[in-house]
């Protein structure tokens, strides 16, 4: 962790320390409500630095699940459905992006019940510049990026002649 000026870094900085602050909080607080840190849980003392995370044990409707983190925050909830995974995924007002891990038919059948703007199935990183990126609900409307993301920079005007 560290200047992403150093190759031998693996992970850089927050955008800014109140972020970093932001998400220090955020661990402490789902830390208060019964999570167990499993590794991480450390901001540095200089930097806008937070150790990769990963709490076991949240509970859905905790803080944690209820806020977009925007950092290297990973808490696993347990569910024993899969109706009830959907259900709990779903119960937001953010639908940025999205992970579904699994086997690929039953994955995507579960992808396209999530209400997320993006959704990877087994796989860590979504991001593509020829795909689309954005959100629904509060995460965001329209797109960036592909040539839909053009869309959004263009105005429509219809123009009906008499025959």
């Amino acid at each position: 962790m560290g200047s992403g000026l150093d190759r031998e870094n693996q992970l850089g900085a927050l955008v800014s320390t109140t972020e970093r602050d932001k998400v220090a909080a955020l661990v402490d607080a789902a830390r208060a409500e019964g999570a167990v840190v499993v590794t991480g849980g450390t901001a540095s003392e200089t930097g806008a630095f937070y150790a990769p995370t990963l709490l076991t044990g949240v509970q859905h409707g905790s803080r944690i699940t209820e806020t977009e983190i925007f950092g290297p925050v990973t808490s696993v909830v347990r569910f024993s459905e899969v109706d009830e995974a959907v259900r709990m995924a779903n119960d937001t007002i953010y639908g940025l992006m999205a992970y579904v891990f699994g086997e690929e038919r039953e994955a995507i059948a579960v992808a396209r019940r999530l209400e997320a703007g993006m959704v990877a199935v087994n796989r860590g990183v979504v991001s593509d510049p020829a795909a689309p990126f954005g959100g629904v609900k509060q995460s965001g409307l329209g797109r960036e990026g592909s040539s839909e993301g053009i869309l959004e920079y263009l105005e429509e005007k219809y123009i009906a002649l008499t025959a």
